[in-house]
């Protein structure tokens, strides 16, 4: 758990709270209403953690915790994680808590696992009614962090042969939550032999793109 002076910390100073050697903090996987399996890709985070910590020195702690949308201790992480495969329903409350957060410093990641794009997108705009979700562009720095992404997000699981596309929500010049549609990043972060048509090779890119995520969050 953050406590109230990390979470002021990061505010003001990003980089400090991810490159040096403070408390163990937390990320957090988004628990939300309307049936979707929120639950999904077990063992992505705490890989992805690990392989952060390893590479870029983070000190985030080994464990994921949960955060239901509507829920006061949403505020105690500064990057959260959603997928699923999936029906989403945002009530309003949930809605304008996830607005709350997202414009106090938070970041939404949004991991299409595949069928949540149809769901998603009308409850982001209950969200943000006033932003649309844009494609950042393979110059974004997004994807020029500590691991080098020239052509952008790399796709890491097939579904339909459709090119992956990395989107995003931007208010007042700030990246609040970024949407990885048709890539399936967290099926990369999931334990080695989980899919057995993805190499090791894609698993790898998979994490790397995920700490470039988490690096970018933690310096913009």
């Amino acid at each position: 758990m953050i406590n109230k002076r990390s979470w002021a910390i990061f505010l003001i100073c990003p980089l400090i709270l991810a490159f040096t050697h403070i408390p163990s903090y937390k990320i957090a996987r988004l628990k939300y209403n309307g049936g979707g399996d929120w639950y999904g890709n077990r063992t992505a985070l705490t890989n992805l953690i690990a392989f952060a910590n390893t590479n870029l020195h983070t000190n985030i702690h080994a464990q994921e915790a949960i955060a239901e949308a509507g829920s006061s201790t949403l505020f105690q992480y500064p990057f959260v994680y959603m997928t699923g495969h999936g029906n989403v329903i945002f009530s309003d409350a949930e809605a304008r808590n996830l607005r709350k957060y997202l414009l106090a410093g938070g970041f939404l990641h949004i991991e299409d696992n595949y069928g949540l794009d149809q769901y998603i997108r009308p409850q982001m705009k209950k969200v943000f009614p006033e932003l649309d979700f844009v494609e950042l562009p393979t110059t974004h720095p997004i994807y020029h962090q500590k691991f080098d992404f020239p052509a952008g997000l790399p796709k890491i699981h097939e579904h339909d042969g459709k090119r992956p596309q990395g989107f995003a929500l931007i208010s007042n010049g700030r990246v609040v939550c970024y949407y990885t549609y048709e890539a399936d990043l967290g099926n990369g972060w999931e334990d080695a032999g989980t899919y057995p048509g993805d190499s090791e090779a894609t698993r790898l890119k998979a994490l790397k793109m995920g700490s470039n995520l988490l690096q970018f969050v933690f310096s913009q």
